[in-house]
């Protein structure tokens, strides 16, 4: 079986995270979305996605493929309606294509197909904001899908675990991987479960609330206040105040400060002190910064915090408002508020922005990531190239 995860219409509305890499590579809940159909297919995975993302992402197209949209998260229910497809059909859920079965002429010509509808429960992110508003659902689905069969590490006596160990139907609602490093702390599970990752620390004092997934070698800081639903991904060090976050990867919020609701793609910093908000001061529904639109769009929410896409950063005491929307590769800093739309490779605050200087932005990076050991490629590099070339 050959699987395709395809971007689709969503790929701009997904920005600026999709910057930089395919839809299905976004992490939801615990996993990416990649890892969670690998997860329930043993199956060869590539992408169809920008061809400027292809050298770092390639695609694997043969004569019998089946292509998913890389925005929809597996069920069990999904995948067998999948399986079931015949070569030639389009799976839709309304005017959202599913899944196709077929070569790349059948994909291309999917809305004339043989159309079947899937009228189960769908979860699918087609907002930017959709990460952080569906995590804590996708959370639990990645927490049983992860540890179903397994059992346990053993937890420190020194943590305090508040709240039933158990789902009703008796699956465990906290899992342990092995070489975690926790003393000290209070896990809250009244609300759903929690997963520490491999080699993950959680140091004394820190105070966490359920749903949360910390995954491999991520690190939440003395005195931490996480409440869910919080993901961090791989590597990503935190501290202070989170509340509804979801941090990519490689990324850090090491010091004092409050983040909420809120989407951090990989390789990013805030400061030490850096705020942002998640709710306007009269109560109005949150406005975001549409990339398909070109202009700040309605959202139907009341909290909304800071959208970082990778490689950027803030400097120390940086105050963001409510919504606001950074690109990839920028660098913040100064007093008061910066505007809440920051297109890709800009430097400045509130008092003006300039484009970064490029030499500069890749000997930083290099930087930044020799300390986890990982190079940066060439592909990278192109990839950034471009996006600056596209000027937003």
């Amino acid at each position: 079986m050959n699987i395709i995860l395809f971007d689709g219409k969503c790929r701009t509305d997904l920005l600026p995270f999709t910057f930089t890499r395919p839809v299905a590579d976004i992490r939801v809940g615990i996993m990416t979305i990649r890892e969670k159909w690998a997860k329930v297919f043993k199956a060869e995975f590539s992408y169809l996605t920008e061809e400027y993302l292809s050298e770092k992402f390639p695609l694997n197209e043969t004569e019998e493929n089946i292509y998913i949209a890389g925005n929809v998260l597996p069920s069990i229910e999904l995948v067998d309606a999948i399986l079931h497809l015949n070569e030639g059909e389009a799976l839709f859920n309304d005017d959202l294509l599913i899944a196709v079965k077929g070569n790349r002429t059948a994909y291309e010509q999917a809305e004339s197909l043989e159309r079947v509808e899937y009228k189960e429960k769908l979860l699918a992110i087609r907002q930017s904001y959709d990460i952080f508003t569906l995590n804590g659902e996708a959370m639990e689905v990645d927490f049983r899908r992860l540890t179903i069969g397994r059992q346990s590490a053993a937890l420190s006596p020194t943590v305090q675990v508040i709240g039933e160990l158990c789902f009703a139907d008796g699956t465990p609602k906290l899992f342990v991987e092995e070489g975690v490093t926790i003393e000290c702390a209070t896990i809250n599970l009244k609300n759903g479960p929690v997963y520490l990752g491999k080699d993950v620390e959680i140091m004394e004092g820190s105070h966490i609330r359920a749903p949360f997934a910390a995954c491999e070698h991520a690190t939440v800081n003395m005195g931490a206040k996480i409440y869910g639903a919080t993901t961090l991904g791989p590597y990503c060090k935190v501290g202070g105040e989170l509340n509804n976050v979801v941090m990519f990867g490689y990324s850090n919020k090491a010091h004092d400060g409050f983040l909420g609701n809120a989407v951090i793609g990989e390789w990013c910093n805030l400061g030490a002190g850096t705020e942002s908000s998640n709710l306007k001061n009269d109560y109005a529904e949150v406005k975001l910064w549409n990339y398909s639109s070109r202009r700040f769009a309605k959202t139907g929410l009341q909290f909304c915090g800071l959208m970082m896409g990778d490689y950027s950063k803030a400097g120390i005491n940086t105050m963001f408002n409510t919504a606001t929307v950074i690109g990839i590769g920028c660098n913040i800093y100064g007093s008061d508020f910066p505007r809440t739309y920051i297109p890709s490779f800009s430097e400045g605050g509130a008092s003006g922005f300039k484009e970064a200087n490029m030499k500069n932005f890749f000997a930083t990076l290099e930087k930044v990531k020799a300390r986890r050991k990982k190079e940066l490629t060439d592909a990278e590099r192109r990839i950034c190239e471009v996006v600056l070339e596209q000027k937003i």
